[in-house]
Formats: C-alpha cells, structure tokens, sequence
C-alpha cells in the first residue's frame, strides 16, 4: 500500500528487514550451533572438523540476521564465534 509505514526507505541506520533466505540462514545458523553444542556435549560429536565447520557457518548465519537488523552485540558474538571456528577448523584440518 502506497504511503505505508512499511513502503517507506529505511533511514541510513535503520534496522534492515531480513529476506527469507537470510532468515532461513539464521534459522540454519541456530540450529547448527545448537547441534554442535548438544552432540559435543552428550559425546556424540567430537570437536573436530564437523563440529567446527558447524559452528562457523552457524555463526555466519546467526551473523547475516544480526547484520541486517542492526543488532550490533550479538553481530559481534557471532563475529568472533566463527572466527575461533575458523581457527579451529584450520588447525583441525592441518593436524
């Protein structure tokens, strides 16, 4: 509807609406850490290659939604989440 609140060009700033696709990313992003996390724990899943792939690219996920709505803290967690994912991955997949 034209001249609705929701037609208007958000402000520089302003908090950006997320596309499906980037919700399903950060719908994907939750679940992974939340498996990785759980199955490490109860022994499931070691922490190797699988379990850090799974938080990196939960956390870019997780990360993408963050970005778009401007939720700056949680942007950061996830920021460095998948930068020590990152690491780990690496030296995982060098040993």
């Amino acid at each position: 509807m034209e001249g609705s609140p929701d037609s208007a060009p958000a402000a520089s700033g302003a908090p950006r609406t997320p596309s499906r696709l980037e919700e399903l990313l950060g719908w994907y992003g939750t679940a992974a850490i939340l498996a990785a996390y759980g199955l490490s724990s109860f022994g499931v899943l070691e922490q190797g290659p699988l379990y850090q792939a799974l938080n990196l690219t939960g956390a870019a996920g997780v990360g993408l939604v963050c970005w778009r709505r401007r939720t700056w803290q949680a942007f950061w967690l996830e920021a460095v989440w998948g930068a020590v994912a990152l690491v780990a991955l690496g030296r995982a997949l060098l040993a």
